[in-house]
């Protein structure tokens, strides 16, 4: 009986190239030694992606959807897509083509030596100017500020196996970083470069904007930093004062006069209270994701099922 390899495909407002991926997916997946499935994930589109993807599930059963009832965010779109698959294998990756189908068989190749994770590595990053500075920003931070060690330059397209996606379905924790999640389970993985290209169509959805907050829910989710930079510079700032108390009684005993100064104490008020608040904000970071994980609730709601 051939293993079965599964597509877990997340999709927002991909009408542009979803026919096109579909295709040139195909034309790979039917050369494989495996019986193969699509599990599509749509994360809340308001265009023709869910009317496209059920017309082409009628035509080829492989094609399985989820609907999401509204836009709930990648992480959990990855999530129920994973959730859904049945295959021995599965393989992650978007609808734009950036990271080429043709490359799929090299994957395969890879997983069945007995590792648990293959990433994608990017040869180049194919990419405006401004999105590379954007992505090496983003990756910069995540490494230094977690210590997750993740590969540099991984792409989307990445292979793993059954038991890894068993192990990932353990977690449950409501505010989700795919990548951190993925280093914690298995440090049995490999790295191949792969040879990115242009978008097909469209723009992306993942800005600037998304991904800086991303890392800094994978620091505040995978690292207890801010909070021990916050005990640092209190400290720091508690040792100045000191200093600056024990210098003025010094020069005091050494019968200096000083003038008040109104605008100086004002100025050192308010640089302390803009510190405690800023302080207190980090601890109410923490304790916010506390009280999100804490309800337990669905990490997704789904609306539909379609050759599920």
């Amino acid at each position: 009986m051939k293993k079965l390899l599964s597509l877990v495909v997340p999709v927002y407002y991909e009408e542009e190239v979803i026919l096109q991926f579909l295709k040139e997916t195909k034309i790979v997946l039917d050369e494989l030694p495996l019986d193969y499935e699509y599990v599509f994930v749509d994360d809340g589109s308001k265009d023709k992606t869910v009317a496209i993807l059920t017309e082409q599930s009628k035509i080829n059963e492989k094609i399985k959807l989820v609907v999401f009832s509204y836009n709930q965010g990648k992480a959990a779109a990855i999530s129920a897509a994973i959730a859904h698959a049945k295959g021995n294998y599965l393989l992650y990756m978007d609808p734009d083509l950036q990271d080429p189908p043709n490359e799929i068989p090299r994957f395969i190749e890879e997983i069945e030596k007995g590792y648990d994770l293959v990433w994608g590595i990017r040869t180049e990053k194919k990419d405006t100017f401004l999105n590379k500075i954007f992505s090496k920003l983003f990756w910069g931070t995540l490494n230094k500020f977690t210590g997750l060690d993740i590969p540099k330059g991984i792409a989307v397209m990445r292979i793993f196996n059954r038991s890894f996606a068993e192990e990932f379905l353990k977690y449950q924790e409501a505010n989700r970083f795919i990548e951190g999640i993925f280093i914690n389970i298995s440090k049995n993985w490999k790295t191949i470069e792969i040879a990115q290209r242009e978008r097909f169509a469209g723009k992306t959805k993942f800005n600037f904007k998304k991904k800086m907050q991303l890392a800094f829910d994978a620091i505040f989710d995978f690292s207890e930093l801010p909070l021990k930079m916050a005990v640092r510079l209190g400290v720091a700032f508690s040792i100045i004062g000191f200093l600056g108390l024990f210098v003025l009684l010094i020069l005091k005993l050494c019968f200096v006069q000083f003038q008040s100064g109104w605008p100086s104490i004002i100025a050192a008020i308010v640089i302390g209270f803009g510190l405690q608040l800023f302080f207190l904000g980090i601890v109410s970071l923490y304790v916010g994701r506390i009280y999100k994980e804490v309800k337990r609730r669905p990490i997704y709601s789904i609306k539909t099922k379609i050759n599920l």
